[in-house]
């Protein structure tokens, strides 16, 4: 399957999420890619859109080797991978003060994103969690991890437009329900399954989440 844009693919990816409109559900993109796809998503089921953001902790030395990663919310995750903890000795103290670097960059760009939007209440409701696409599943499995360590939305649903079929399997055990469209055995690569896939800039994003803030605020349905 080839998606004309990020857009395109969120169309199509809400005529298979429909079923959840009756779900009270809450749209959260992982930006920026997953923002236009989350947008889309979220004017068909008349939810509101809100942002998921992750920052990974990488380990002292390797910067490039996550051992965990800070998940943003009403009340931020910290995901940690015990065994590279284990391996390398990484101190409590580090990934503490690391946690807190992080969060204070998610909340400069849940700042510089929202305009100083509260992230929307998820107690109760069905969070969708929306991407443009997974590659390796890291930043995925980290998000769904934190979504359900949180214990706030009533249900989880990963939904994508394009993924390998095994990394999907996996994360399919960490939510309630997994969406995906297409997933290629010849993966390779998301671009690679658009027709534009240009980078999202940050004023595209910006200007969406006000969109969809503006509509969610006339409708009364974001709390």
């Amino acid at each position: 399957m080839m998606f004309l844009d990020r857009a395109d693919a969120g169309r199509q990816l809400a005529q298979s999420l429909l079923h959840l409109k009756v779900q009270d559900p809450v749209v959260l993109a992982l930006p920026r890619g997953g923002v236009p796809v989350g947008y889309e998503v979220a004017e068909a089921l008349g939810a509101p859109l809100d942002l998921l953001l992750v920052r990974k902790i990488g380990t002292p030395g390797q910067a490039e080797l996550a051992v965990g990663a800070v998940v943003d919310g009403a009340r931020p995750e910290m995901v940690i991978n015990e065994d590279i903890v284990r391996q390398l000795g990484v101190p409590a103290s580090y990934l503490e003060q690391e946690a807190a670097r992080q969060l204070a960059e998610i909340e400069r760009r849940r700042a510089a994103y929202l305009r100083g939007r509260p992230p929307v209440a998820l107690e109760g409701r069905t969070a969708i969690m929306v991407d443009d696409g997974i590659a390796t599943g890291a930043t995925a499995r980290a998000s769904l991890r934190a979504l359900a360590a949180s214990g706030t939305a009533r249900r989880v649903v990963l939904a994508v437009p394009v993924a390998p079929a095994e990394i999907v399997k996996a994360l399919s055990a960490l939510c309630d329900e997994a969406i995906t469209l297409s997933t290629p055995e010849d993966f390779r690569a998301v671009g690679l399954h658009y027709g534009d896939f240009r980078q999202t800039e940050d004023a595209e994003v910006i200007e969406l989440l006000d969109r969809a803030a503006v509509r969610t605020t006339a409708a009364g349905s974001g709390r």
